[in-house]
């Protein structure tokens, strides 16, 4: 049947929390979309990040564009936090640039998407009063 695509609003919402508690500026989320997907036949994946290259950019005469995709088959049985980490770890391959280049894996790993996770959970406590 082939791999089935939805939007994720949820996914957005997730995104727009994690952006604006880190102060992540360079991520122009009206240039960013979220799907989910059903049907991957991909071991071990849970979510990707796509970008617009150059060409295509300059080919549809826009900036930047990055589709953010999370496997439902994974990413649906995650808890919240786990599900924070891994938005979290597929906007930071987001390059500063915003220009539709991407960070690799070398950059963009797991301990290092566990301290900005921490930052994260820090941020959030300071916009509650210290209460979380």
């Amino acid at each position: 049947m082939g791999i089935q695509y939805e939007k994720a609003e949820d996914i957005r919402k997730i995104a727009e929390e994690v952006v604006l508690r880190l102060n992540w500026k360079h991520i122009d989320l009206e240039n960013v979309s979220f799907l989910r997907s059903y049907g991957s036949g991909s071991r071990g994946t849970i979510a990707r990040c796509h970008a617009l290259g150059k060409a295509m950019q300059m080919g549809l005469n826009r900036k930047g564009f990055y589709l953010i995709e999370v496997i439902s088959e994974r990413f649906d049985r995650m808890n919240e936090e786990e599900k924070i980490k891994v938005i979290i770890h597929e906007l930071m391959h987001i390059p500063k640039t915003f220009g539709g280049g991407f960070i690799h894996h070398n950059m963009v790993n797991e301990r290092f998407v566990r301290r900005v996770y921490e930052e994260y959970k820090i941020k959030g406590k300071e916009k509650l009063g210290g209460y979380i």
